[in-house]
């Protein structure tokens, strides 16, 4: 039973980016284990704090994050960050 990945235009911004920066395949194996299990540990993720409570974050790499929202209702994970957070 697989969860539905929704994007914000944001991530869909950052995607181009990722794109880019080479950081594709790494990006697209966490998005894979979203799809997959959103709560999988390893990775590890980060419960956020501030304007973004509610998110999560898993590490594409030591400056980049991927940062989405869990909505258990629907079975959705809603990706809204795939670069910094700290803009």
């Amino acid at each position: 039973m697989s969860w539905t990945l929704v994007y914000t235009r944001q991530a869909q911004k950052d995607a181009l980016k990722i794109s880019r920066a080479g950081l594709r395949e790494k990006t697209q194996a966490l998005l894979d284990i979203l799809s997959a299990n959103p709560h999988q540990n390893p990775p590890p993720y980060e419960k956020l704090v501030g304007d973004l409570t509610g998110a999560c974050s898993r590490r594409i790499n030591i400056q980049h994050r991927l940062v989405y929202q869990v909505i258990e209702e629907s079975k959705t994970v809603k990706v809204l960050r795939m670069w910094t957070h700290y803009e």
